[in-house]
């Protein structure tokens, strides 16, 4: 059995009877930690996967210690310019253990009401954005076909211009050639 957990803003796969390592949590050494941000629930098999939480279940922890991580050294360097930097912090940490990985069975059959009203409110909306689809790809299409044609003018143009700038170019080459000879 096992659970996906998300602690102060990381997510965690514990398992009952691990230790792990989380960003620093308010409550004091001892004290047992109620973490409700179930994301995933496994057990014997059989995954409950929340949208976005899975409703009911819960993972017990007990805080044994408060401590600092190991010191991380932040090092700037220029080349060629002298410019050296060295900074370095230590991130404030909570160790934790896990005890108790539930899911609470009478919230189970309040959740399957729930998610009966929930998908007929999803068909509902899924059809209104069907909807809204056709008339966004419309407009789009409509872009489309126009931005065609526009860069179509623009290239029409450009081939213009440098078709001209060649004649002119070569009616001045000519001219200078005959200046040329008959000097």
């Amino acid at each position: 059995m096992y659970a996906i957990v998300e602690i102060a803003g990381q997510q965690f796969k514990v398992e009952k009877g691990q230790q792990i390592y989380s960003n620093r949590l308010e409550e004091k050494e001892g004290a047992k930690v109620f973490l409700d941000k179930v994301l995933l629930f496994e057990e014997s098999g059989k995954v409950s996967v929340g949208s976005p939480l899975v409703q009911g279940a819960q993972v017990t922890a007990k805080v044994l210690e408060h401590l600092k991580a190991d010191k991380v050294v932040v090092f700037k360097k220029k080349r060629r310019k002298g410019y050296k930097v060295k900074n370095g912090h230590r991130h404030y940490l909570t160790k934790l253990e896990v005890l108790n990985i539930e899911e609470k069975a009478s919230q189970k059959k309040a959740s399957k009401t729930s998610t009966n009203k929930v998908s007929a409110k999803t068909t509902a909306a899924k059809a209104s954005v069907k909807t809204t689809a056709k008339k966004v790809s419309a407009k789009t299409t409509a872009k489309k076909v126009s931005a065609k044609t526009t860069a179509k003018k623009v290239s029409a143009k450009t081939t213009a211009k440098k078709v001209s700038a060649k004649t002119t170019s070569k009616k001045a080459s000519a001219k200078t050639t005959a200046k040329n000879k008959n000097k």
